[in-house]
């Protein structure tokens, strides 16, 4: 049987048996994590998770490892779980070591059934994966347990396991973008139980003042208050492209060198020597006095509403919630044309997208769009009021909690799905 322990935050009575639970009211869903680090996938099943109606469904909230980063930001966001101790799982998640060698690989195996019978105990009746490695290592155990499972997908469009075992084990993928779905549509019987739900964003959030917040940063940066800052934020792997961004800064440079800007890395670094990898190469390219690596910080947006730009030169991103973020708080985005990018921006009207693994051009777009006051606060405006109609959370909700009712076997009320097929 897998051992439960309850967060700090939870109180031990919150594991109730299973009769209770069979009896209680409204059915449960499962979310489970690795518990490892931040990202943007994960503060994006929180703002479900802390909006799903209770009188409609309870989420419960499950870490493999509580002690992680994930466990320290539910707890700030308010939120309760449990964790499974010693209940190992297929794959990866980053922020976390693994046992390896054949031992583990059997321990993993044997796991699945104490993951079922945890299910089964908790009458959960949809478990809704987030992250690669909880797709695969929660899909036979809600099998097992007669649980749907509902698989949001946040990841690469050509990903095996969306592509070779969602349709065959998931009651329902969830896409957070078109680019997301587009290798595992064209398979038979997969688009039927497809849908393209969009990230959930504080759209009426309280605004920040731009100027405040820019002067801010401009002071613990001890530079000029004009020094424009163009703004990383993601965390500092491959795909994201960190040292690509140095070297759009280093062409900025060369482009303008009489321009007073810096660019900010704000990210963690996953990976041992990251950090020191990407200053030495801002030193080897000549604009380590331009480039600061600010470090991962939550709560982000006053720091994102301080850059005159947030560039983003990720390749193949499902869809980056930055992108969303820094348009909702008027500050333009400038993009690779590359993966879901192509989705949130409307080319020179709501951002720039330049093209993939081009720091010439993405810098060249930039300097442009800083030398243009008039253009940057038209595409600032316009980008603002597209995202505040397009990701709101309500429209999240709504659309996830239709796709929920489906597979319990109620019809939907008053919830309308853009992208349900």
């Amino acid at each position: 049987m897998v051992r439960m322990v309850a967060s700090p935050a939870m109180p031990p009575a919150a594991i109730v048996p299973r009769s209770a639970l069979q009896a209680a009211a409204p059915p449960r869903i499962c979310f489970p994590f690795g518990g490892g680090a931040v990202g943007g996938s994960h503060i994006s099943a929180v703002k479900l998770i802390q909006r799903l109606d209770r009188s409609q469904v309870h989420p419960l909230i499950v870490l493999h490892h509580g002690s992680g980063e994930l466990g320290r930001f539910l707890k700030g966001e308010g939120l309760d779980y449990l964790t499974l101790n010693d209940a190992l799982f297929f794959g990866t998640s980053a922020g976390l070591t693994k046992p390896r060698g054949a031992g583990a690989v059997w321990r993993t195996c044997a796991d699945q059934w104490r993951l079922a019978h945890f299910l089964k105990s908790h009458d959960v009746r949809i478990v809704h994966t987030n992250e690669g490695a909880m797709h695969v290592s929660w899909a036979l155990p809600a099998r097992l347990a007669g649980a749907k499972q509902v698989w949001h997908h946040r990841g690469s469009s050509d990903a095996r396991g969306v592509r070779f075992l969602a349709p065959v084990v998931a009651s329902h993928i969830i896409g957070v973008s078109e680019f997301a779905l587009s290798a595992v549509r064209p398979i038979p019987g997969a688009a039927r139980k497809t849908a393209v739900v969009y990230s959930p964003f504080d759209v009426d959030a309280e605004p920040i003042d731009r100027q405040e917040a820019h002067a801010a940063l401009t002071t613990e940066l001890g530079v000029d208050p004009e020094t424009r800052l163009i703004g990383f934020f993601g965390n500092l792997v491959e795909r994201k492209r960190p040292q690509l961004f140095i070297d759009m800064i280093a062409q900025m440079a060369g482009m303008r060198p009489d321009l007073p800007f810096m660019g900010l890395l704000f990210g963690a670094a996953l990976q041992s020597g990251v950090k020191e990898m990407l200053e030495d190469h801002a030193r080897s390219v000549g604009v380590a006095d331009r480039v600061r690596l600010m470090g991962f910080r939550y709560g982000s947006a006053r720091l994102m509403a301080g850059c005159d730009v947030h560039a983003v030169p990720s390749i193949d991103e499902p869809f980056g919630r930055s992108l969303i973020e820094a348009m909702l708080l008027g500050t333009p985005v400038i993009a690779a044309e590359s993966g879901g990018n192509r989705e949130a921006i409307e080319q020179g009207v709501t951002g720039l997208l330049t093209a993939p693994d081009n720091p010439t051009a993405m810098a060249a777009a930039i300097v442009d769009l800083l030398e243009s006051p008039h253009r940057h606060k038209a595409i600032a405006a316009r980008a603002r009021e597209t995202a505040r109609h397009r990701y709101s959370t309500e429209r999240h909700i709504a659309e996830v909690s239709a796709i929920y009712q489906s597979l319990l076997g109620h019809a939907a009320q008053g919830a309308t799905g853009h992208g349900q097929h």
